[in-house]
This record gives structure tokens, sequence and C-alpha cells, in this order.
């Protein structure tokens, strides 16, 4: 049997290991409806209890099998056409690398009354577990709905029922990136008041740094012309005693030259001395002359001093108050004036930010109000054919009413809250609070079937949903199951035989002589055995059996 892609998760295997009467019990499911039967204290209840413990209700010593070290059960899903159960698995480390598209839930007990949960193998806690749990199995039961009463829940039921495909995706997509972008620019703004008192700052040293204009090098330059103007005068003196020295030492080098030219003697010594009296003579005056241009170069100029010598005070003293070394000033105002560019590009950052918000902001406005008008407008006819559906399930003058409140979050600009009532005399209330736990159950259903045309459901398990029912309302509620079999997996503990006929598979719970639960998937002539027995209350006669069959027939006219 084939079933639509519309299927969220299915729960394909349920292993219990002793718990409470159960030794071991493997259980596989399929797609569409399965119904589950036996006789009152067979042990229908514990096998939902064990569903119930691995998808993250309290544990309880109670609950393991006598004598029994600990008790375990284990729960493995299909989850290939549940992208939102992925990509939480994804998120948070706990998909299983060699089968991705498996969840495998386990619960274990130990006698010391420690639990612990895992998924897919790896420990998570309660909270952790039921989150998840939550998108893999919705749990009707007489006393309990584990998904329904939620708002959110309701919500997104109604939406699915009545808004554009996509549309809620794109508004909530708008919102978390509002929020995203809101939060990156509030980061961005509360760090603005140290980020402008740092640009004052800034700005002011920059000021006394742009007045100076050092340059790269400068300092050492003006130092080393300081050094020299200040022993100008010093200099002076020292060089024309120097430039005396050389000109009488000329003279003196000349001399000797004329004396040596005036031997007549080819001797090489004397040849080697007179060249180099004739050198020292050209070393001499280049010598002399070099002095005489240092000499006419220095400057004395008084004024010159003093301003180069103020100019070095202002490099010292802006040097000191940066604390780093004179040579080094150049460095530091290229330095500053980096910083407050970037200080100016973070007050930029900060405007592109806002603008990005106050764009996504507007994209959710825009879809949210869609959104909005739309399920507004679904409402009416969503309540309509939950109502009908109560009424076709036996709460005569049943019905559903939507009632919205003002409540901005990522689904939207309202919440949404179903509010029933199964008597025509008392106004709708709450879901949570419907005083019969039948009717909540059947109330529930009718939920179910009408949002299950166009939504995404977990897998659905519902006891005994036909409970206070008689055979023609019990029919309706498993025609209705069986429908809904088509869009999602249903298991459904039941009581009545009009409703264990329309199963896609029938399984039997039975306990033997020693108090050993057991569990069957029945055949068919087995399940006319069944509901024979279930139709015959005390004893299976041939009526029962043809009224069995009869029952069969009709479904697989019904459904083929």
């Amino acid at each position: 049997m084939i079933f639509p892609a519309i299927v969220k998760a299915l729960l394909r295997q349920l292993t219990i290991s002793n718990f409470a009467l159960v030794g071991a019990l493997d259980i596989d499911f399929a797609g569409g409806l399965t119904v589950i039967t036996g006789e009152s204290g067979a042990g229908k209840s514990i096998l939902l209890n064990a569903l119930a413990l691995v998808l993250g209700e309290r544990a309880s010593t109670a609950l393991i099998r006598p004598g029994a070290a600990r008790a375990e059960v284990t729960a493995e899903f299909d989850i290939q056409g549940a992208a939102g159960i992925l990509e939480c698995l994804g998120s948070h480390d706990l998909a299983d690398p060699d089968q991705p598209e498996r969840c495998l839930l386990r619960r274990v007990i130990g006698s010391d009354g420690r639990s612990r949960a895992f998924v897919n193998g790896t420990p998570v806690n309660l909270h952790r577990l039921r989150q998840l749990a939550g998108d893999l199995v919705d749990v009707h039961g007489q006393d309990e709905n584990q998904r329904l009463v939620r708002r959110e829940v309701q919500l997104a039921l109604l939406d699915a029922y009545g808004v554009a495909p996509g549309l809620r995706d794109s508004m909530a997509d708008a919102h978390r990136a509002w929020k995203r972008t809101r939060q990156a620019a509030q980061a961005l703004r509360k760090n603005l008041a140290e980020i402008d008192n740092r640009s004052e700052l800034l700005r002011y040293q920059l000021a006394e740094l742009d007045a100076l204009n050092p340059g790269e090098g400068e300092f050492e330059t003006l130092d080393a012309e300081f050094r020299r103007l200040s022993q100008a005068q010093t200099i002076r003196d020292t060089v024309a005693e120097a430039l005396e020295g050389l000109v009488s030492g000329a003279d003196e080098l000349r001399r000797a030259q004329g004396l040596l030219g005036g031997i007549n003697d080819a001797h090489p010594a004397l040849d080697r001395a007179g060249q180099a009296l004739e050198s020292a003579v050209e070393i001499n005056d280049d010598a002399m002359r070099d002095l005489r241009g240092y000499f006419d170069a220095l400057d004395t100029n008084p004024d010159h001093l003093a301003e180069i010598g103020e100019r070095l005070n202002l490099v010292q003293d802006l040097a000191r108050k940066h604390r780093v070394r004179p040579e080094g000033l150049a460095g530091r105002w290229q330095a500053l004036k980096s910083e407050l560019a970037t200080l100016g590009a973070c007050r930029d950052d900060l405007d592109a930010a806002e603008k990005k918000a106050a764009g996504h902001r507007q994209e959710f406005e825009r879809t949210a109000g869609e959104v909005s008008r739309q399920r507004r407008a679904a409402a009416s006819g969503f309540a309509d054919e939950v109502s009908a559906c109560m009424e076709t399930l036996g709460i005569g003058g049943g019905r559903l009413c939507v009632r919205f409140e003002d409540a901005e979050t990522e689904q939207g600009l309202e919440s949404a809250e179903f509010l029933v009532s199964a008597n025509p005399n008392y106004a709708p209330g709450s879901l949570r609070k419907v005083a019969s736990g039948g009717e909540r159950a059947r109330i529930s259903l009718a939920i179910e079937v009408v949002a299950a045309e166009r939504a995404r459901l977990p897998c659905l398990v519902l006891d005994e949903a036909d409970v206070g029912v008689g055979g023609p309302a019990s029919d309706v509620i498993g025609r209705m199951l069986r429908r809904l079999g088509r869009r999602t997996q249903v298991i459904c503990v039941t009581h009545a035989p009009q409703v264990a006929a329309l199963g896609d598979a029938h399984l039997l719970v039975e306990k033997d002589a020693e108090q050993e639960i057991f569990l069957h998937c029945l055949d068919d002539e087995a399940r006319i055995e069944e509901l024979a027995r279930m139709l015959a209350g005390t004893g299976v006669t041939q009526e029962s059996r043809t009224y069995a069959r009869t029952l069969r027939q009709e479904a697989g006219d019904a459904f083929p």
C-alpha cells in the first residue's frame, strides 16, 4: 500500500524488554491505520505506557518487571518525510550518520531508580527527548493529549488549513532575520557610547598631531641639526684653527717640494719621495677646500636655532603624552588616524545593521499581515468543518470556534486558541478543560481529521477514541480513522469491532496463564475470529462470525 508523501514520520518498531508484565516484545508497524484489540486487562494499556515512557514520560521502578535489573523501551521512526525533525537532529548532533532518515529513541530504567534516555545512541536529557518526541508522535487518550492542547500547534493546524503554502515559512524567516539583525544592531548601539568617547579623544589627539604634522624621520634630522647649530661657533673656531694649520702645512710642503726638486739625482727613493710630496700637496689642498666650504655653510643664526629647538620640544612633549619615543611619533599619528577611521566604520556598520533590520521588519510585517488576513478568513470555515465532524462523531450540538489574541512572534501577529463545547447549553472553553475524556479524544480526532487534509501530522496514537459511542457512531469513527490513515500513520486501541474491522493492520494483545503479555499480527481469518469475539462478548457464534465477515467486506468495499 502506498501512502502520500504528506506523512511526517512513521513509527516502524517498538521494542519492549522487562517492562511491567512484558518480558520481551518486538512490534512492527506500517503506515495507514493499525488497530490494537484484546480483552479487558490483556495489557493494551501497558503497550501505551511503554510508548509513553520512550517519549519522555516520568519513570518509576514500579515499571520494571519483577526480578529484572532494568526495563528498556526502544522506538524506531522513519523520518524521511520530516524535514523539521531532520534539521533538529542535525543541529543537535543527534543524527545517525549511517541511517540519517532513521530516528531511534531509547529509554532505560534501572532498579536503582535512575533513568537514561538516548537518541540514535547519544545520551540526552528528558527535555530534549520530549522536544523531539512531540513532533514524532501525538498521543490522544481519554485523559491526555500531548500536542493539540498547545496553542502554537493549534495555530499551525489552522495555518495549514487556510494559509497559502510557503507564506508562513517566509514570515517566520523574516521574523528570525529581523531578530538576528536587530540584536546585532543593539550590540553595536550598546558599544556606541564607548566608541563615541574614544572617537572624541582620538579627534583631540589628532588635532594636536595634525597641527604638528610630524614627518617620518624628522626628529632624527632636527636633532642632528640642532646639535650642529648649538655648537656652530665652537666648530667655526676649530675649523679656522685647522685651516690655519693646513695653510702653513701647505707652505712647508711646497718648500720641501722645491728643495727636493733642486737635487740632480735619479735615485728611486728620491723619486718616490717627490711623488709622495706631490700627493700630499694635492690632499692638503682638497682638505682646505672642503673645510672652507663647511666653514662657509655653518649656520650661526640664533633665530634658526631657536626655531629648531622649539620644534624639537613640541615633538618630545607629544611623544611623552603618547608614551612613544620621539622618533615613533609619526607612526603613532598614522595609527590614530587609522583607528578613528575604523571607529567611523563601526558607526557605518550600525547604520547598515539598522537599515537591514528595518528591511526584515518591513518584510515580516508584510507577510505577517497577509498571514493574519488569511488565517482569520479561514477560521470560520475550519471551525464549521470541525464542528460538523464533532456532530458526526456523536457529540450532538458540539462546536468549535477559534479565538485570536494579539501576540507578536515568528508565528505572526496573533496567537490562536481552539475553544470547544460538547454541549450546546455551555459556552465554548479551552480544549484542556473539556470535562469528558472520551469527548476530548473525539474532539481532538475531529480536529485532526479536518487538519489532516492539508497538514503534515506526526504519528497519531489514539486510546479508545470510540469510547462511549454506539455501533453506528463507531463505524463513522472507524471510517474517519481509515481515511485519516491515508494522510498519516494512525495507531488506535479500540474495543469497537466496527473500528477494528477498518484497520489496515490488526494487532491482538493477549495474556497467558503466567500473566505474560504477547502480541500477534492477525491474518484475515484470525481477524474474523477476533472481530467475532468482540461482537459476541461471552462466546463466539456463527452469527458473530458472519457479521464479522460482513464488517470486513464492507471495509474492503468502502476502501478498496
